[in-house]
């Protein structure tokens, strides 16, 4: 029997194996049977359609063929087969107890029962396909079972063999979906070489303080599992027991050096060993994920400030602090300080000498600051805090240079510029040879010196700044996208056009002087040196007191060009220095006719301000209330005679009227 056009046919040789030759032809001639296929040439046989069959051939055909039913459940199941591509892709993604995912054969092998389980589903449920293998609504799980054992070598698929296993796998199937066909023993810790918690065990001996060697890792394991040492939580006192470590047997769990080895170079592992090793600038470098990012196209949209050791030493071995300020865009150095000491006072300097820079050249403030917390931190609720000068500030994490974009700029400038004109410049354990410089071991008693050239400190800060010079009017290492010009050019011709103005006055209260004074003649105060003046004389009315503290930077020569009035912490008003006039009129020239005006003006305005807010007189008379009659009745004091002998006592006489 075979399926042929979707009917389940019997060949007409088989055919006659239940009826006679005379009969089968009689029924053909007379079309009382369904020819699905003429017999031919080449050895071609007729094929009967089995439902066409009087009753009772088509029960005798059935009896002889008792896989009839079966063959068209098979060919019902080619038909429909088709795989699940959903199946798939949930397989693909499963992330198994251990982290790992699936095998490519295991999900091909998932896949495709899925998809026959799939095809089951399908097939049992279409009344009509089943009418026509069986001849009634009914399908038994006997005959589905038969057919998924057919097709096992043509799919080769792994579904269960017998009923009943067949029967809980679809309705598990149903129940669960496609992940209810991964086997349990997968990714199962027990049935690891090494489990979850001995790993974890190899980690913690591997984490010991004095960073064994693998070989010794294995060694003190096999020495905790004989029960030679003990080993236990410092922090919590927890002893670790070696029978946790036995097989189902009760047997210790011998491994060999290199299978330990192995589970501590996962990659996983060696990050987490690193972790308790490293310190965290290698941590960082080597292991932790990093951003990748692209720099800004316009100047002063971020700057980048850090501080450096210059590599060659001072008289005395210690080395001169710098501390600079870059535009990220451009790669310029546009503020930098030195000190011999490490202090706040260096951070001030360097944006003194960055503000100053932007003053003289009259730009902007920049948009971003980029900045780490060593020497800053007392500034992050005030300068330094978003919106106060810079609308966005970004504190970057310590020990990460590979963040900051100052310290790739310090190592442009370090060999790019400073090793071509000057000598010592480098480390000794730098890679390459040519950045080593030339230290010699002196082998004395403390086996501790090296001979090493030292340097004037005005010498090393005077060729740090001609390097700061030459740094900047290098071209700029991106010239595809800035063409011909230098650093500085990129710097002056490039600036972000939303920049705002700066808040000079903040500024000068957080880095710059500042000196007590006093508003003399409601006009001026001192201030190093000089007589600075109030703008308006209506200033007069926001103060409390003559004393105000007057905040001022410097320029570079040290003068004095602008002030910021303080009272406490409220700012008041900027001053600017007073303007004398020559006053003889013959002598005067343009700028002594403007002072003088401007003081005139001041004066004149300040008169206008007493006379409009004069203090109305007035004039006090006592008040006279009315007061009570009192009759006053003459007394004649008696005197005796002996009061008049004796002296008067105007004080006893003044208690007794009381």
């Amino acid at each position: 029997m075979e399926y042929f056009n979707k009917k389940l046919c019997v060949s007409a040789k088989e055919l006659q194996t239940v009826m006679s030759t005379e009969s089968y032809k009689k029924l053909v001639s007379r079309k009382q049977v369904e020819v699905a296929r003429r017999g031919g040439g080449y050895g071609r046989s007729a094929l009967i359609v089995v439902d066409s069959l009087p009753e009772k051939y088509k029960q005798a055909v059935k009896a002889a063929f008792p896989d009839g039913g079966k063959t068209i459940l098979l060919e019902l199941l080619r038909e429909n087969f088709e795989v699940d591509s959903e199946a798939r892709e949930v397989l693909s993604g499963f992330v198994l107890e251990d982290g790992g995912h699936l095998k490519p054969e295991k999900v091909l092998e998932y896949t495709v029962n899925a998809s026959v389980i799939k095809t089951i589903v399908k097939l049992m449920n279409t009344a009509s396909e089943l009418r026509k293998s069986k001849g009634d609504r009914s399908l038994q799980w006997d005959d589905m079972t038969a057919v998924v054992a057919l097709c096992k070598q043509e799919y080769k698929h792994t579904l269960p063999g017998s009923m009943p296993r067949l029967r809980r796998k679809v309705a598990d199937y149903m129940k669960y979906g496609p992940l209810s066909l991964i086997s349990g023993k997968i990714a199962n810790q027990n049935a690891r070489e090494v489990n979850y918690k001995l790993e974890r065990l190899f980690m913690s001996l591997d984490s010991l303080p004095t960073r064994p060697y693998a070989t010794v890792t294995a060694e003190t394991y096999r020495q905790f599992l004989y029960g030679e040492i003990e080993v236990y939580d410092p922090e919590t006192g927890e002893m670790f027991m070696p029978g946790d470590f036995y097989d189902k047997d009760g047997d210790p769990i011998e491994l060999s050096d290199r299978t330990i080895q192995r589970y501590l170079n996962k990659m996983k592992n060696k990050a987490l060993r690193a972790k308790g090793h490293d310190t965290q600038y290698d941590f960082n470098n080597r292991y932790t994920p990093h951003h990748f990012r692209k720099s800004p196209v316009m100047s002063f949209s971020k700057i980048s400030l850090d501080d450096r050791d210059l590599p060659r030493k001072i008289h005395g071995g210690s080395r001169v602090k710098a501390y600079y300020a870059y535009d990220v865009a451009s790669g310029c150095v546009i503020g930098y300080a030195h000190r011999r000491d490490k202090d706040t006072g260096l951070f001030i300097d360097c944006l003194r000498s960055m503000f100053w820079t932007i003053e003289h050249n009259g730009w902007n403030c920049p948009a971003e600051v980029e900045i780490e917390h060593h020497l800053t931190n007392q500034f992050a609720d005030t300068l330094l805090q978003a919106g106060a000068v810079f609308p966005f500030v970004r504190w970057c994490n310590p020990a990460n240079s590979q963040e900051k974009r100052a310290e790739h700029f310090n190592r442009a400038k370090k060999y790019q510029i400073e090793k071509r004109s000057q000598v010592g410049i480098g480390r000794w354990w730098a890679k390459m040879e040519a950045n080593r410089p030339r230290v010699e071991k002196i082998y004395d008693e403390k086996n501790n010196t090296y001979k090493e050239s030292t340097y004037d400190y005005d010498q090393i800060v005077a060729d740090d700044i001609r390097s700061i010079r030459d740094y900047n009017n290098m071209m700029h290492p991106n010239q595809k996208r800035y063409p011909g010009m230098t650093r500085w050019e990129v710097l002056t011709g490039c600036q972000n056009p939303n920049l705002r103005p700066m808040n000079k006055a903040l500024l000068c209260r957080y880095i710059g002087d500042s000196v007590k004074t006093t508003i003399r003649r409601n006009m001026y105060c001192s201030v190093a040196g000089k007589k600075f003046m109030l703008p308006t004389p209506e200033i007069i009315e926001r103060l409390q007191s003559e004393q105000v503290t007057a905040y001022y930077i410097p320029t570079a020569d040290g003068e004095v060009t602008e002030a910021y009035i303080y009272q406490g912490d409220s700012f008041i008003t900027k001053v600017e220095p007073v303007t004398r006039y020559n006053e003889a009129r013959a002598e005067q020239t343009e700028e002594d006719v403007a002072a003088f005006e401007a003081q005139s003006k001041y004066v004149s305005r300040f008169r206008g301000m007493m006379n409009k807010d004069k203090v109305q007189k007035i004039a006090i008379m006592p008040r006279i209330e009315d007061e009570p009659e009192v009759e006053i009745v003459p007394t004649t004091p008696s005197v005796s005679k002996e009061t008049i002998k004796t002296p008067l006592n105007y004080a006893q006489m003044a208690l007794q009227d009381l």
